[in-house]
């Protein structure tokens, strides 16, 4: 009976406000970690990707250098800046336990660049593409005000 009424004032301290916030935190921060190395991960398997692809294109014999091929490797450049970006971002969450907008922002921003210099128009419908253009100013508008907001604030 005693062990039980231990039980319970430890489950109960276990729940109180300050308790839960400090295991709360302990998990964010171990789960932050375990992202940063699958991110690390990914980011070595995309490297290989485009060292197998581009070595691939290199020793193949073409009428053309990197033909058609060109804007997919250019894609595969994009896929590891914005995998980078990503875990810039994840990396700066665990220094200062803050998210920053601005490396998400920009992060974004690469994200829907890489998908117009990869488009191809001849499958993709008016609306699309001003969706993206949309989107485009959309963050570069946000962008703005952040960098102006920050400006404003460093004395």
């Amino acid at each position: 009976m005693q062990q039980l009424k231990k039980l319970l004032l430890l489950f109960r301290d276990s729940c109180r406000d300050k308790s839960f916030l400090k295991w709360l935190d302990h998990m964010e921060g171990f789960v932050s970690k375990v992202l940063s190395v699958v991110m690390i991960v990914v980011i070595l398997v995309a490297l290989y990707d485009l060292i197998f692809v581009l070595s691939k294109q290199l020793f193949a014999e073409q009428s053309g250098f990197f033909t058609k091929d060109l804007l997919n490797i250019f894609g595969l450049f994009l896929n590891i800046l914005i995998a980078l970006e990503i875990l810039e971002n994840i990396t700066a969450y665990l220094r200062k336990h803050v998210i920053q907008v601005e490396l998400v922002i920009v992060t974004s921003l690469i994200a829907v660049s890489r998908k117009i210099i990869i488009l191809d128009l001849s499958k993709t419908s008016g609306v699309q593409v001003m969706g993206l253009a949309f989107t485009i100013l959309a963050l570069s508008f946000s962008y703005w005000i952040i960098r102006r907001s920050n400006y404003r604030r460093t004395p």
